[in-house]
């Protein structure tokens, strides 16, 4: 992916906040036999066996590498491609067209504000049973804390069993991320307080992520954002 330099994050901390936040991703992989690539939208986790990936990785002993996990249907002709190589995995963030009329100068030209993470690396699958099932929970774990409501799924541990010889599961050793979070940095800071209190008028929606961002942005960027 390329990323201007205005449009790099300030540091790794918001590599991943967009994977927890964004964690729909898309799995691609080249099919192993030459025909073209697969892709397909999956839940994905950051490995928690793997360690805090801002504090550096002690089991990989690689500072950059961001390990995930994550799961799909064994029916899917995708899973077969899996465990053949480098894969791609991308996160897709807040996002939001930013129209002329917002600036109020003239000329201008339309864009699209958006933020983005690329991992890539080499996958494998996960062991059948117990292994898949501990991604499973894994996942369940993650998801409960950053969206949902508490669920308990203790009671639902058995139904996992059951439902797991349809579930393929694999991890992925990101030895490559690339971050791109676009947000206004390119224009002067008078033009780009417009777009932000322009999209923060819209609180609930992607258009007020992405005003949150950018106030962060200018937050930890210092004085080169203001």
């Amino acid at each position: 992916m390329f990323v201007p330099a205005a449009y790099r994050q300030p540091d790794q901390s918001w590599t991943l906040d967009m994977i927890r936040s964004n964690p729909l991703a898309l799995l691609v992989t080249a099919d192993p036999l030459g025909r073209g690539v697969h892709a397909t939208h999956i839940p994905v986790i950051l490995d928690p066996a793997a360690g805090d990936p801002a504090a550096g990785n002690p089991t990989a002993g690689d500072p950059a590498e961001i390990v995930l996990l994550g799961h799909m249907n064994r029916a899917n002709p995708h899973w077969a491609a899996v465990d053949a190589g480098e894969a791609l995995v991308v996160f897709t963030g807040p996002h939001s067209y930013v129209s002329p009329t917002i600036y109020g100068t003239t000329p201008a030209a339309p864009t699209w504000n958006f933020t983005s993470v690329h991992v890539r690396g080499p996958v494998q699958r996960i062991g059948e049973s117990e292994p898949t099932l501990a991604v499973v929970q894994e996942t369940v774990r993650a998801y409960e804390a950053e969206f949902g409501t508490g669920w308990d799924m203790s009671e639902s541990v058995d139904y996992f069993r059951k439902i797991l010889p349809s579930v393929g599961a694999f991890r992925i050793h990101g030895r490559r991320t690339e971050a791109m979070f676009k947000l206004s940095q390119d224009q002067p800071s008078e033009l780009r307080e417009r777009v932000r209190e322009s999209f923060g008028g819209d609180p609930a929606g992607r258009r007020g992520e992405v005003a949150d961002l950018m106030c962060r942005w200018q937050r930890e960027s210092g004085p080169a954002a203001r």
